[in-house]
């Protein structure tokens, strides 16, 4: 009997990140990290993981978008799916009545993705590989195979993704044995939340060099004062080599966001992280004309890869930081990292939040192993948060994410976590 889809299971997980401050920032004061979790069960017992990222309330709604789109996954033969996830891509987000809710944007997209990395992940399981290496190990024209081009031709061709691609399987076994011994750079967010004090803010920084970062964030926004003085506490913590980039997370308009950062000018910052609307393409450009040397980076809401298209074409950013659980899943990311790398724009991935590092590691060491072949100027976002409650959780050592080696996209939470923290029904939840 043919193996297909037995059910799609879907989950509203919340943890109480509030309580403490962590994840705090100046539009996001009190986040609970959340997720909307989704497991494929196939008739044979096998699974598939994936996650929306969210920051609570709300997380319901993402619940339900899955659910709605679930229908389109059940039944479906395993074999075609893993064979082909483009094509459940396709199918999703080109829904003609779905679509109207978009298109390829929102909620409805995001709960697209979350299946599509569910699909994923059970590909690399069947295959005994983690993602990085199960996407790394395809030829060029399979991974171009797997890349809506619609919408990117006037930017980004088959032809010349192939081109890239193939230019960069030369010593690709080379750099692949590369990451496997020494991992890939890591930069952190953990001591930078707006919601800490200036104690915890000099002794994480502090704590941050001596584990090997290189680079730190610190989110800025709230009180331009407030902002001088943290910087100033963090440039002295962390001393002149270490970079500092700051994260605005879309709190300014566009005067503000040049006034505001020329004020911290002194404390030389690395980048300004989305220092306006996401949706600003040309806002974006403005900030950067202004503000060079100092870059500017963005992408964790950036709802599609139109939209990077867009932002590389008009020369508005210098960081690209895609997110695993933004956009409409795996297929779309390998479009946007095939973008940035036609573009000759580095690539940092956005990972401050429950599961996005775990999925987002493996994006980043495919790029590396098959797409730019480089880690210059490249990092992946790391907070120190919520890793326990994954199955195969993050593994970070001197400041580098070290390769994962379990079949999968990491995704999996375990058991006893999703008893704990669904909500509103879990223990952590129910006397609140």
């Amino acid at each position: 009997m043919t193996e297909t889809i037995l059910s799609v299971d879907t989950l509203d997980v919340r943890f109480p990140t509030s309580r403490h401050r962590d994840g705090s920032d100046a539009m996001n004061p009190f986040p609970d990290y959340s997720a909307a979790y989704v497991v494929l069960r196939t008739t044979e017992g096998a699974e598939g993981h994936g996650l929306i990222f969210t920051v609570g309330r709300g997380t319901e709604i993402e619940v339900a978008a899955v659910r709605s789109l679930a229908e389109m996954v059940v039944g479906q033969p395993v074999a075609e799916l893993v064979a082909d996830p483009g094509a459940l891509a396709r199918r999703l987000i080109g829904d003609s009545q779905i679509r109207w809710l978009g298109p390829e944007k929102g909620v409805v997209h995001m709960a697209a993705g979350g299946l599509v990395n569910a699909v994923w992940d059970l590909a690399a399981r069947r295959a005994g590989k983690p993602l990085w290496k199960l996407l790394a190990d395809l030829t060029p024209e399979q991974i171009v195979a797997q890349i809506d081009f619609r919408y990117l031709r006037d930017a980004l061709t088959e032809v010349e993704a192939l081109e890239l691609l193939r230019a960069a399987s030369i010593n690709r076994d080379a750099r692949e044995q590369l990451l496997r011994r020494e991992g890939y750079p890591a930069y952190t967010t953990t001591p930078g939340w707006l919601g800490y004090d200036d104690e915890k803010l000099a002794r994480l920084c502090k704590e941050a060099v001596e584990d090997g970062y290189e680079l730190i964030k610190l989110k800025v926004g709230g009180s331009l004062a407030d902002d001088v003085r943290r910087m100033a506490i963090a440039r002295e913590a962390v001393g002149p080599k270490t970079r500092i980039a700051v994260d605005a997370n879309q709190i300014w308009g566009v005067p503000d966001a040049i006034g505001w950062m020329r004020e911290l000018r002194e404390f030389d910052p690395y980048w300004i992280e989305e220092p306006t609307s996401p949706d600003d393409v040309l806002g974006h450009a403005a900030v950067r004309k202004a503000l060079a040397p100092i870059k500017v980076a963005t992408g964790e809401h950036v709802h599609n890869a139109v939209m990077f298209k867009q932002l590389l074409q008009a020369g508005a950013v210098d960081v690209v930081q895609i997110d695993a659980c933004r956009v409409g899943g795996v297929n779309e990311n390998l479009a946007i990292l095939l973008l940035a790398a036609k573009f000759g724009v580095p690539v940092c991935p956005h990972a401050g939040g429950v599961g996005l590092c775990e999925l987002v590691q493996h994006l980043a060491m495919f790029d590396f192993v098959a797409v730019s072949g480089t880690t210059e100027n490249r990092a992946i976002e790391y907070v120190d948060h919520l890793h326990e409650h994954f199955v195969h959780p993050v593994r970070v050592s001197g400041g580098r994410y070290l390769a994962p080696t379990a079949p999968g996209m990491s995704a999996q939470i375990v058991a006893e976590s999703l008893t704990a923290y669904s909500f509103p029904e879990g223990p952590e939840w129910a006397a609140e």
